[in-house]
């Protein structure tokens, strides 16, 4: 069996579970309590696992939304240092088998670029996930540029991870099904991602990096779309490049949560085969499962 990476891999530590639950409530309670058991175990039932799937490694996340959801900003900064210290002990027991995406706190931008470098620099970490908006506010917004600034310096990949929009989707009213990860968390994070680009980050932040789960959130399967109705004939978006050029250059997409051949095959034909892979960082996460990408990924 061909060795893999896993980069969307999650866990727990105590004083974050409280922010975990309520995405879970509409599971049963014993689905809960499986998911609960498997997030906090870093040891024979994670590995287990990891082995019977062929995957040499997994790139460990604290599951969303975590501290993103604390009120009290210093409360979060304190908790997301802390998460990032327990998770960077257990790398260290399994140095082989474990890699780390950082937890940041980004209710304040220039704090979560100063945990973000302190994870890269000292605890040796690929990057960091980030879970959704911040109480309503995007990624998009001029009030994050200190981190992606920083981000950027780093060469660090920003990994956007789903979350419960502000407000439940009206449209999705009376369709339960259809709430959280069969389809809400994409629009939702689909939409941040487009926001991210149409918002002229990657103008301002040429360099910066973003990773996107499940085979990209159905944005490669757009991208003529975005083009068109973005250029002069249409709304005459101020944008340096076309959007599809951002999204085949800084972003990278992978795999998780999509196990069908034809999303797959459509999204290497949109984006190229070195985008669609797992992540790299040049210090931290080694042997990726596919050749080496550009620029690190």
């Amino acid at each position: 069996m061909v060795k893999k990476i896993a980069i969307e891999e999650h866990c727990l530590f105590p004083g974050l579970q409280d922010y975990w639950g309520p995405t879970v409530t509409d599971l049963p309670a014993s689905k809960r309590q499986a998911f609960l058991g498997r997030l906090t175990d870093f040891g024979e039932m994670r590995l287990e696992a990891m082995d019977k799937a062929g995957i040499e490694r997994c790139v460990l996340s604290v599951a969303g939304p975590g501290v993103q959801a604390e009120h009290d900003t210093k409360t979060a900064c304190d908790k997301a240092r802390e998460a990032n210290d327990l998770l960077a002990r257990e790398i260290e027991k399994r140095p082989k088998r474990y890699a780390g995406f950082a937890h940041l706190a980004m209710q304040d931008a220039a704090a979560a670029a100063d945990e973000l470098e302190r994870c890269m620099r000292e605890l040796k970490f690929c990057g960091a996930m980030i879970n959704g908006h911040t109480h309503g506010k995007y990624l998009d917004d001029r009030a994050f540029d200190p981190f992606w600034e920083r981000a950027q310096a780093l060469d660090a990949l920003i990994y956007l991870h789903p979350a419960d929009p502000v407000t439940p989707a009206p449209v999705l009213d009376g369709h339960k099904g259809l709430r959280r990860a069969t389809w809400e968390w994409t629009f939702e994070t689909g939409s941040h991602a487009l926001r991210i680009v149409f918002g002229g980050v990657f103008d301002r932040f040429p360099r910066a990096r973003l990773a996107l789960g499940h085979l990209g959130e159905t944005i490669p399967f757009l991208l003529w779309r975005f083009d068109s109705r973005t250029g002069p004939d249409f709304y005459a978006v101020k944008l340096a490049k076309r959007p599809s050029q951002y999204v085949k250059e800084n972003v990278v997409v992978a795999t998780s949560g999509m196990c069908a051949a034809e999303p797959l095959n459509c999204t290497i034909n949109a984006l190229g085969y070195d985008r669609v892979t797992t992540c790299r960082s040049r210090k931290s996460c080694d042997k990726p499962s596919a050749p080496r990408p550009r620029r690190g990924f």
